[in-house]
């Protein structure tokens, strides 16, 4: 891929993350919203392969740290990152790293099996491994015991499994219309 085109989709991703944050969070009294941004961090992975979406992903972290409002509710500024959801914040490069490599080990091929490759990449980098880290800050920075934790992360559940049925429906459209995307496969 030229440098070029790796900037621009780093780039371009980067603004789908901020683009994704327009939508209004909801709230929830554990502290940390329910977003549509973490469907931005599975599309990453999935559509751009691990290096690039770690870099999309870094970027887009980058301009919430220097305060740009780019988060869910016009959130933005070091603070975020010591708020209850720094857990999940955090591990959303790694999430969409994880996912890019997931890709890259799946099957790929007719579109049918890149969407269940997504479905499953998706699960894993941008549900397992963000939920993860979200157990981790909570417990860390709100103070739950791991039990509190994980019942609390469980309320992010179903609606980030119907995002990795999106980030497959995508990922099946866009090898569909764009037979020689290359979902992460060689050279990203």
């Amino acid at each position: 891929m030229q440098r070029n085109q790796s900037f621009a989709l780093v780039a371009l991703f980067a603004a789908l993350l901020a683009v994704l944050g327009l939508i209004p969070k909801i709230d929830l009294p554990l502290g940390v919203p329910i977003t549509l941004q973490t469907l931005g961090v599975m599309l990453a992975g999935c559509l751009l392969g691990p290096r690039l979406a770690l870099q999309a992903l870094l970027l887009f972290l980058a301009g919430v740290a220097i305060g740009l409002p780019l988060l869910s509710g016009g959130r933005g500024g070091f603070g975020v990152f010591i708020a209850p959801s720094a857990g999940y914040l955090l591990a959303w490069p790694l999430g969409a790293y994880m996912a890019g490599v997931m890709m890259r080990v799946l099957p790929g091929g007719a579109p049918r099996r890149i969407a269940i490759s997504a479905f499953v990449a998706s699960a894993i980098g941008g549900l397992l491994v963000v939920h993860a880290s979200g157990v981790v800050g909570l417990m860390a920075i709100a103070g739950l015991s791991l039990k509190q934790a994980l019942i609390g992360t469980s309320a992010f559940v179903p609606g980030d499994l119907i995002k990795c049925v999106l980030t497959a429906l995508v990922c099946h459209t866009v090898a569909r219309g764009l037979p020689d995307w290359r979902f992460a496969k060689r050279g990203t």
